[in-house]
């Protein structure tokens, strides 16, 4: 297959803030309208072949701080990946191929606080640092690069959208350039499209933008606002062949639609909602598995903190498929967010 132009070296590199209006279910009616979980027999949960790995706030070593978990599809199988009671890890997402994860780290106290960019392997061993006063990482489709936002600041800041301009991080070598696009300001929640190609991410009250999803050049300078397609809210995830994507309209819905990244610019079409709750929860952190069928998310009190680091006693995992059935898979709303799917290592005969 030829790679698209700007991949020649190494084939890589050279809350949503609620409007407080919920959307019309008639303008993205899903096929079934559930309000809350339903019953785990909804789903075939035992068959679905990924793990997941999240964030969670609990007791490690007669500590309270954040650490990344993994969790079979059926809710079995919880297993800390970090146990490190002294400095906090959030915001994993696993490589493409499945070897790897990259995550957050906030180290320090008070004013020497900084929060990290890392990865490591999926088992969690090999940890590798990559960057100071960095945030939001993502991973380009090779798993041979990272791409994440650079603080805006040097005072620490759980602010997801206190970012300016975006780095990519090549893993062989160790070596990094900053993105082309220097305007790139206020982004957040960045995802690498398949074949490097375009990122989507959101932005918050930067580069003329008030909030919204964007599509923007990895290589380049385009920026396309993917409001003109009726793609409003935040948090966005591609499948993996980047045809399809889905993200949170508000804090309470959840869409998905087809998505052409092939030509000059994006488009998108088949807007609909997969997912709605009351208003007195919020659904969030939305991730696409591996094959497309289904999503996983969180869900959760409504007072809870949706942002890196945020609290949110009560949150749970919630595992859905396309047409609107979702249920529950974590039970003990321990501030159980920002899940992200995993492949689970096929063992050889």
């Amino acid at each position: 297959m030829m790679q698209p132009a700007g991949l020649i070296i190494g084939v890589v590199l050279g809350s949503m803030f609620a409007t407080g209006s919920e959307p019309s279910a008639s303008a993205f009616p899903s096929r079934r309208q559930e309000l809350t979980p339903q019953g785990r027999e909804s789903l075939q949960l035992g068959e679905i072949p990924f793990k997941i790995v999240y964030e969670t706030y609990r007791p490690t070593d007669g500590k309270q701080n954040w650490e990344l978990y993994t969790i079979k599809a059926d809710g079995s199988e919880m297993t800390n990946l970090t146990n490190t009671p002294d400095v906090d890890e959030m915001y994993p997402h696993v490589s493409p191929d499945g070897t790897k994860i990259c995550f957050v780290v906030d180290e320090g106290r008070g004013r020497q606080r900084v929060r990290h960019v890392y990865y490591m392997n999926a088992d969690g061993t090999g940890r590798v640092h990559v960057a100071a006063h960095a945030r939001q990482p993502c991973w380009c489709f090779d798993s041979k690069s990272i791409a994440y936002c650079n603080d805006e600041y040097k005072r620490y800041s759980t602010r997801e959208y206190a970012t300016s301009g975006v780095t990519l991080y090549h893993l062989e070598g160790s070596w990094s350039r900053p993105h082309r696009n220097a305007e790139l300001h206020h982004l957040y929640a960045l995802c690498w499209g398949p074949y490097g190609k375009w990122f989507l991410g959101v932005v918050h009250g930067g580069m003329g933008f008030s909030d919204t999803i964007l599509a923007f050049e990895a290589f380049g300078t385009g920026v396309f606002d993917l409001e003109r397609y009726q793609v409003k809210g935040c948090r966005p995830d591609l499948n993996a062949d980047g045809t399809r994507m889905v993200w949170g309209e508000t804090d309470w819905n959840l869409c998905t639609a087809e998505i052409d990244l092939t030509g000059a610019e994006p488009v998108v079409t088949n807007v609909r909602e997969i997912v709605r709750c009351r208003r007195i929860s919020k659904v969030y952190h939305v991730d696409f598995s591996p094959d497309g069928k289904y999503i996983v998310f969180s869900y959760g009190p409504v007072f809870g903190g949706q942002q890196v680091g945020g609290k949110a006693k009560g949150w749970d995992l919630c595992i859905g498929d396309l047409d609107g059935r979702w249920v529950q898979i974590t039970t003990d709303g321990l501030h159980n967010k920002e899940p992200d799917w995993m492949p689970i290592p096929k063992i050889k005969p």
